[in-house]
């Protein structure tokens, strides 16, 4: 029997936004305050197999959500937006999603222009 893909049992999370095709919830491992996945509710490996309507869901939900966290705490300046693709560039599980990161002023160092 096949395991079931985490990401895939959207019910089991507490939701923070969502449309017809795409739902966002914390990360359980936040690398900042109120970081962010939101996901496609198909079940898709990586994102370079997500058809455009997909991932033009899942930005329009990326903007409620950003929207939300601004009011929800002032002191965010800028965000992450982005996603891994593939275990070497560190996805952990195979199902799309993105990452919506709050940045702070300070709360890492900027990095270098080159």
């Amino acid at each position: 029997m096949k395991p079931q893909c985490l990401f895939c049992e959207r019910k089991k999370f507490d939701l923070i936004g969502e449309n017809a095709l795409s739902y966002a919830i914390r990360d359980k491992y936040p690398v900042t305050k109120l970081h962010t996945l939101i996901l496609s509710k198909k079940h898709y490996k990586h994102i370079f197999v997500l058809p455009a309507e997909e991932l033009v869901s899942i930005f329009k939900l990326a903007m409620i959500c950003r929207e939300k966290i601004i009011k929800e705490d002032d002191s965010v300046k800028g965000f992450n937006f982005g996603a891994n693709s593939g275990e070497a560039a560190g996805q952990k599980i195979e199902h799309v999603h993105f990452h919506l990161i709050p940045r702070r002023i300070g709360d890492i160092d900027p990095p270098p222009a080159r």
